[in-house]
């Protein structure tokens, strides 16, 4: 298939991914269609994972789209139990974020063309003390460094990651905020009514409540906000995913949900995360013209 030529921006359709971990091995193929096809939206938010997916969109770069959860997770500092042990986190994301997007490093980033692009975007990250989120903008992100330590604040996952520390306070990952880790709330504040959204989980999933809640509480005391996000956050989850999905009915949002999700959040496999890719790029094609149809964008 020839790509475009030139972009079509759709500003009136907010574009929401997911997190998820390595489960975006699979979902970033949606980044990876859109930017082949030049479907250019001007509001985009990520959460976790979904953050990465989200920059790597308003970079223009498919390939670190790809990358980002397929191929880097070969790389010896990418994470395990020995950073883990050292206190670095099972996912080691000192260097995934503020190292790896240099020039000469695995994961370049295009800050240039992220800088210039028409899109903005929304990162989202939760204040472990407060229980606040917090809700980055491009206005907030003015070099590269500002902005990958808010993609590896809404990324840090409890427990397996040390938290974020950044202007005075105490990040962990966004998805134990107010939507379990989905944008919707803030699309919908900013006036929003139709969306793009990715999922990473399947359609029939459920998100449990974890077991051993004072194992949480004892683990967070220091953040007893934290630890009431952590121990609440599968029923705001699944409220948000039913939200999603009566949107979906009513013909307000078009719902990529994988039609089967064969790797987890920690799967650092290769192969298997490059099958999961390419079954996110098979089932985001055969949904495209879907996709156009809904945000009323016609074949070139």
């Amino acid at each position: 298939m020839t790509e475009p030529s030139t972009a079509t921006r759709i500003s009136d359709t907010a574009l929401i991914f997911e997190g998820g971990g390595m489960r975006a091995s699979l979902t970033s193929a949606m980044a990876v269609v859109l930017l082949s096809e030049r479907l250019s939206f001007d509001w985009v938010a990520g959460i976790s994972a979904g953050a990465s997916t989200a920059v790597n969109y308003l970079s223009g770069d498919k390939w670190r789209a790809r990358r980002s959860f397929v191929e880097f997770a070969k790389e010896e500092e990418f994470g395990g139990w020995r950073y883990f042990a050292r206190g670095k986190g099972m996912f080691h994301g000192e260097y995934i974020y503020q190292r790896a997007g240099a020039p000469d490093e695995a994961l370049p980033f295009d800050w240039d063309t992220y800088e210039a692009s028409t899109g903005d975007m929304r990162i989202i990250a939760f204040d472990a003390e407060t229980g606040e989120e917090a809700v980055w903008s491009k206005k907030d992100t003015p070099n590269i460094d500002d902005l990958m330590i808010r993609v590896q604040a809404s990324s840090t996952m409890p427990i397996v990651m040390p938290p974020v520390h950044l202007d005075g306070h105490v990040y962990v990952d966004g998805a134990m905020g107010e939507d379990g880790g989905i944008a919707l709330s803030q699309a919908q504040r900013e006036g929003f009514e139709k969306f793009v959204i990715v999922l990473t989980q399947e359609r029939g999933y459920k998100k449990e409540p974890q077991r051993f809640p004072a194992v949480f509480r004892g683990i967070f005391r220091k953040y007893p906000a934290l630890a009431d996000a952590l121990l609440t956050r599968w029923r705001r989850y699944n409220e948000t995913r039913e939200r999603i999905f009566e949107l979906e009915a009513e013909g307000k949002a078009h719902v990529f949900v994988p039609d089967r999700m064969p790797v987890d959040n920690s799967t650092r496999d290769l192969s298997r995360l490059a099958a999961a890719h390419r079954r996110g790029l098979s089932q985001a094609r055969r949904e495209l013209p879907a996709l156009r149809e809904f945000v009323d964008v016609q074949l070139m």
